[in-house]
């Protein structure tokens, strides 16, 4: 049997590594460019490369897009960080969560505080948010040294 532990998840033309934290990971995934400038945006940068674990539900760039259309230039504005930090701490839940650790009908605590659903049906999961979105993880299982992603097709929203 291959070990799983050194190999990594192709993730936006990019191999994510185990060794590398899941900032530098995300940073090489070209369908993450709009979260990846959120993170620094919000000053979490420091805080996404700390010890962890985390466990990260990462929106690509084109769930970003799916936001009503000047949404995102208008969290990355200074005045909007706090609206900013507290909708991409509603995508981190402390520890290493795994697919296979999520089972249906579970209530994930984000680092935000308010809870996310999870839905499951065989191997697909689906993450329920606060304000009744939903959420499909696309990439399952992206190991970083201080965590784990899950890559998600749609931008969860906490309900304040």
């Amino acid at each position: 049997m291959k070990d799983m532990s050194m190999s990594g998840v192709m993730v936006g033309g990019a191999m994510m590594t185990p060794d590398k934290d899941i900032v530098d990971n995300a940073v090489n995934s070209s369908d993450h460019t709009t979260l990846v400038a959120a993170v620094k945006a919000a000053g979490l940068v420091e805080t996404m490369k700390s010890a962890g674990p985390f466990t990260v539900f990462a929106p690509t760039n084109a769930a970003f897009n799916k936001l009503p259309a000047g949404t995102v230039d208008m969290l990355v504005m200074p005045e909007n960080k706090q609206k900013l930090t507290t909708v991409l701490t509603y995508h981190v839940v402390p520890g290493r969560l795994m697919a296979a650790d999520l089972k249906d009908g579970q209530t994930l605590t984000t680092v935000e505080g308010e809870t996310l659903m999870v839905h499951r049906k065989g191997n697909s999961v689906m993450l329920h948010d606060a304000k009744g979105g939903m959420a499909n993880v696309s990439i399952a299982d992206v190991v970083s040294s201080n965590g784990v992603t899950h890559v998600i097709d749609t931008v969860l929203m906490p309900a304040k």
